[in-house]
């Protein structure tokens, strides 16, 4: 089982069930809720990202109130792990969750998760409204058309009815034990399956170069852009009217960061967005310069600034990532596969 070194339901409830959260930058604040196999491994990838309030995990979908993880983890109940993200949806968009989610288990997998065999482990996306069971069906249907899998998408979108946190010792689980986490993850069998299916965007990958290599690399603006987060004329500047298709990458280190199918015309003078790639390759800090109250857009592997973005932009984020062209780099979609993008060319598509 997933969680076999567990203590007593006495000692969980002696652990308190206090929830962790972070400040968000707006009032409007939304909740998705995953089911994805081990609650641990669901968890973790959401942790730590810009825009996200809380992740807990939990017990989704069932009939029974107030379950445990005994009872659901033995099949008892109708209840799958799940984990339930709050967001705040000026910051980060339930697309751009959705994305990270299909990147955290194997969606084709039906009757269970991994070596975790029952229904409590199958994977479900529990939709809040309408807007997200939208989001959930297009994502779906793209990933099943991309080809990135041999076999279809099982995955079930189902509307959401419930969600009881799990005991505290299951909170947070891949930083309080993450030995325990990492031998889990591995011995699962579902790292194997995450580094096969999916590209990695870290700083191994896509390092920062120092600033003095940036001097002479990068042409003054972009310099001032990345480094002294500078912003370059509306209208006059290299990508705002591109159309071609490709993707945008980081021209401090190369991580990928847009897909031209996600790019639109916002009529800003500045290339436009609705969400990124993989928000996990951002950061997004509170920028209260100029006298506003702004969120700042950084590439976190480049260090680097991009721009900011606005909840004013197009359904169904609502965002629009207004980006320097100086800070990014073009790559054509018949360049892609040579330059080392051939991952992402689905995307594109």
């Amino acid at each position: 089982m997933a969680c076999s070194s567990s203590p007593t339901e006495k000692e969980a409830k002696d652990l308190g069930s206090e929830i962790e959260t972070e400040e968000a930058f707006s009032s409007k604040t939304q909740q998705a809720t995953f089911a994805g196999g081990c609650f641990w491994c669901v968890e973790a990838p959401f942790e730590d990202i810009d825009g996200v309030i809380s992740v807990v995990s939990g017990y989704s979908g069932g009939k029974e109130k107030d379950p445990t993880y005994a009872e659901v983890s033995s099949g008892k109940t109708s209840h799958r792990e799940s984990v339930q993200i709050t967001f705040d949806p000026e910051v980060i968009s339930y697309s751009e969750l959705v994305d990270i989610f299909w990147q955290t288990f194997d969606p084709t997998d039906v009757g269970g998760s991994f070596f975790d065999r029952g229904t409590q482990y199958e994977s479900a996306i529990f939709y809040h409204n309408d807007t997200q069971r939208k989001v959930a069906e297009e994502s779906k249907s793209l990933l099943d058309k991309s080809g990135k899998f041999k076999k279809p998408i099982a995955t079930p979108i189902i509307k959401y009815s419930n969600f009881y946190p799990a005991e505290q010792y299951h909170q947070d689980y891949s930083e309080k034990n993450p030995d325990e986490y990492k031998a889990y993850k591995i011995g699962s069998g579902r790292q194997e399956c995450i580094l096969t299916n999916w590209p990695v965007i870290s700083e191994g990958v896509y390092p920062a170069k120092s600033k003095g290599e940036l001097k002479k690399s990068l042409t003054p603006l972009q310099y001032q852009v990345t480094m002294e987060d500078a912003t370059e004329f509306a209208f006059q500047n290299e990508y705002n009217g591109n159309k071609e298709s490709g993707i945008y990458v980081c021209i401090v280190s190369g991580a990928p960061l847009f897909s031209s199918k996600d790019k639109y015309e916002s009529g800003s003078g500045w290339p436009s967005f609705t969400k990124p790639i993989d928000a996990r390759a951002l950061e997004k800090p509170i920028d209260r310069s100029a006298g506003m109250t702004r969120v700042e857009i950084r590439s976190k592997y480049g260090k680097s600034h991009l721009g900011h973005s606005f909840y004013d932009g197009p359904e169904p984020t609502n965002l629009r990532y207004c980006m320097n062209s100086a800070a990014m780099k073009f790559i054509p979609k018949n360049e892609m596969e040579a330059a080392g993008y051939g991952d992402y060319l689905w995307l594109v598509d």
